[in-house]
């Protein structure tokens, strides 16, 4: 059965914006795997990452978050496939924080300045065919068996065999029986000291095959010791003394521990095996299975941190630790097992073993630099990267990256300037080649005439204004003397409050109340319209201006949001309720799986709200009919679907704290011209929409997408980013 991979973001809380190191960290894992130290990203979590199809990075230019909410109901297609929405921190530069520096990807001078990936096929095919591992086992998998050293290969290895030289006295582990592609593999490593004797064992580690430590034993040895090799053995003198094993009690307890058809896995294993003094048939040697022309070997360390993306054998440990190196050889040959010769050989080992010398060499000489050189000297010789790009890794294993796009990013050498090439035309390529590519990279460009800084001032000035009146609600009419303090009280029920305020220019008092969410005034609008409040029975609406026309619309589409799926809002919450009495309280609610409580960015104090994450739709729909009506430590709650994604709820606060100081004089001046420019922004974001929608439709299931709006960040100002992911499922969504 397939294994599909899925994704898992905690993302519902106001401190989901991801930074461009956090970004860099999920794209490295996604591409490289358990590969080259890449490691599970800290803020999602991909799941069966070797079942992904492959990494697509959309990249629109000159876009920010402020775009995708200012246009929100012209992205159709994103807002309702991708799940997973988070801000990104604006950067600098943002080719370089994104993909790593020192990145060595120019395209090729091919038409339009596109990347072409048409002959890779072919040059790493041959490539391939010249590799020692394909050379040695072939190119297809194979079961285990075909991995075990022959007698002969034993023999030219200096394995101890019986009857042979240097054998006599030797115990048998009697595992004679016939082994098949299902016997049990066994992880075995020995650290041994100088005696007079020779090498003799001072401890043994055994595996099994899930990794699980079955035998961690020292051993007394039985010539006086010379030399402890404390520096790789981590033994000392003091740790011996108390000892009482010996070397036949540790050949007694391997012969009983492993069954009959038991291979034995080890690197370089003839030398843990003649210091046990024990003959095996059965064994698979990881320094000769990731086979080297010359007969060279690559040691356990490098193989384990270049193909398992495992750190062994640190510095700041005292010694190597048997039972970790046990377990990493035994990881290495069931990896080879499973992927077969030509995964490991696309993985490149010899020029990710030359890259990392080379790091060293860099690491040294930036060690030898001495202090206070001048800084000419410091840009002649920089000192090493510290965040190394990881695509180069990826041509490195023979999986050329795809690049695709038309924005000049000299800073970096990602891709040629090329103005000619539409978006068309790189859509076109883009449904060519992509599939021919484990990771592409598409720049899709809105022009450099839309980085005008009066154009985001503008921008940003009718978000705010369009937020601000859509958390704005009117309530009324009021008797003459009403009480202000029930009126607080009952729209307090809702939601939090910024700012309540008595209208004067009506013939009877209304109230003008804004709000901190978005729920919150709708929900005031939908539970309050007709009621009788301070003893007057009011209306309550929202004002009414242009842009608020199509605000029932936009209300109804933020609802739909599949961000939103099984997401629902909370009010009226006793702000002395802890997170811990909310949890305990909400226990009874079935599939609950996260609950946030937003809490005032300034002071730090919790708001009278909360949102509740379920893990299924009709879950969050029963909660809703429990909840209304619902009386928590003598307060009623109120509550209705959620209209804004947890990333957005930091950015409204942020917008009704800021009151409308960027760029309003310039907003003004330049009205006219804005509006039209913002006519050609929709048309132009309509078709980005399109063409996204057409190339995510043609990606294989599986495939991890990530759309990214880098942001702004200019003399002018700085705009966060926004960031949409999701793995394709057969539905043409993005899984969870």
């Amino acid at each position: 059965q397939e294994k599909w991979c899925h994704l898992s973001a905690a993302l519902l809380g106001e401190d989901s914006e991801i930074s461009q190191d956090q970004l860099y960290e999920l794209l490295k894992y996604a591409a490289l795997g358990k590969c080259h130290n890449a490691a599970q990203p800290s803020w999602c979590h991909i799941y069966h990452q070797s079942h992904l199809a492959g990494v697509v990075v959309v990249v629109v230019h000159e876009m920010s978050q402020l775009h995708f909410y200012r246009f929100y109901l012209q992205f159709k297609h994103l807002r309702k496939v991708f799940r997973h929405r988070f801000t990104l921190a604006p950067s600098a530069n943002f080719p370089v924080s994104l993909y790593g520096e020192g990145a060595n990807l120019k395209p090729q001078n091919t038409p339009q300045g596109l990347t072409s990936t048409s002959s890779e096929c072919t040059t790493k095919s041959a490539d391939l065919q010249c590799d020692p591992i394909i050379q040695r086992y072939g190119g297809k998998k194979q079961g285990l068996t075909s991995y075990t050293l022959t007698l002969e290969e034993q023999k030219l290895n200096d394995y101890p065999i019986e009857g042979s030289p240097g054998c006599q006295g030797y115990i048998s582990t009697e595992c004679d029986q016939q082994r098949t592609d299902s016997s049990p593999l066994f992880g075995l490593d020995c650290e041994m000291c100088l005696t007079a004797k020779g090498n003799e064992v001072t401890r043994v580690s055994l595996v099994d095959a899930r990794g699980q430590c079955l035998l961690n034993e020292l051993v007394k040895p039985e010539s006086t010791v010379l030399n402890y090799r404390t520096r790789f053995s981590g033994i000392t003198r003091k740790m011996l003394l108390p000892v009482k094993t010996r070397l036949s009690d540790i050949q007694t307890r391997l012969k009983k521990m492993l069954p009959h058809d038991a291979v034995l896995v080890g690197h370089s294993l003839n030398s843990d095996l003649q210091a046990l003094e024990m003959i095996h048939p059965s064994v698979i040697d990881t320094s000769l299975l990731f086979a080297r022309n010359e007969g060279r070997r690559f040691k356990l360390k490098f193989l384990a941190k270049a193909v398992l993306g495992k750190e062994i054998q640190c510095e700041q440990k005292l010694g190597h630790d048997p039972t970790e190196d046990a377990r990493a050889a035994l990881e290495l040959a069931q990896f080879f097992i499973e992927q077969g010769p030509t995964k490991v050989a696309e993985l490149n080992l010899e020029m990710l073993l030359t890259a990392e010398k080379l790091a060293e060499v860099s690491q040294n000489k930036a060690a030898l630099q001495p202090q206070g050189c001048g800084f000419q000297e410091q840009l002649n010789e920089p000192p090493p990267l510290s965040k190394p790009c990881f695509l180069d890794c990826l041509q490195v294993t023979g999986q050329k990256p795809l690049l695709l796009g038309r924005q000049g990013l000299d800073s970096s050498g990602l891709c040629q300037s090329n103005l000619s090439t539409s978006n068309k035309q790189i859509l076109q390529r883009a449904l060519e080649d992509v599939p021919l590519s484990k990771f592409s990279i598409i720049q899709f460009s809105l022009g450099p005439e839309y980085l005008a800084s009066h154009l985001h001032a503008g921008l940003y000035e009718k978000v705010r204004s369009k937020l601000t009146d859509m958390l704005t609600i009117y309530a009324g009419p009021f008797e003459e003397n009403f009480c202000m303090k029930s009126v607080k009280k009952e729209f307090g029920r809702c939601g939090p409050i910024q700012s309540l305020t008595v209208v004067t220019e009506t013939f009877q008092p209304y109230v003008c109340i804004q709000y901190e969410v978005l729920e919150a005034a709708q929900l005031a609008v939908e539970s309050l319209n007709g009621a009788e409040v301070a003893g007057s029975c009011i209306k309550v609406q929202r004002p009414v201006t242009a842009a608020m026309l199509d605000c029932n619309v936009l209300i109804k589409e933020l609802e739909l949001d599949v961000e939103n799926e099984g997401v629902i809002y909370v009010a009226g919450l006793k702000k002395s309720l802890t997170e811990t009495d909310l949890q305990e309280e909400f226990s009874q609610l079935k599939d609950l799986e996260t609950l946030f409580l937003p809490k005032d960015l300034q002071s730090g104090k919790h708001r009278n709200c909360c949102f509740l994450k379920f893990q299924k739709t009709q879950s969050a729909v029963d909660a809703l009919e429990a909840i209304n009506g619902w009386t928590m430590k003598g307060s009623e709650l109120r509550s209705r679907n959620a209209l804004a994604p947890g990333h957005l709820w930091r950015w409204i606060w942020q917008m009704n704290h800021s009151n409308g100081k960027q760029g309003k004089h310039i907003f003004y001046e330049k009205m006219e011209q804005l509006s039209k420019c913002e006519q050609d922004l929709r048309k132009k974001v309509k078709k980005l929409d399109h063409h996204i929608k057409k190339l995510y439709r043609s990606l294989q299931n599986n495939t991890l997408c990530i759309i990214l709006f880098p942001g702004v960040n200019s003399t002018h100002g700085s705009q966060s980013g926004l960031g949409l992911m999701g793995i394709k499922d057969d539905e043409g969504r993005s899984a969870c």
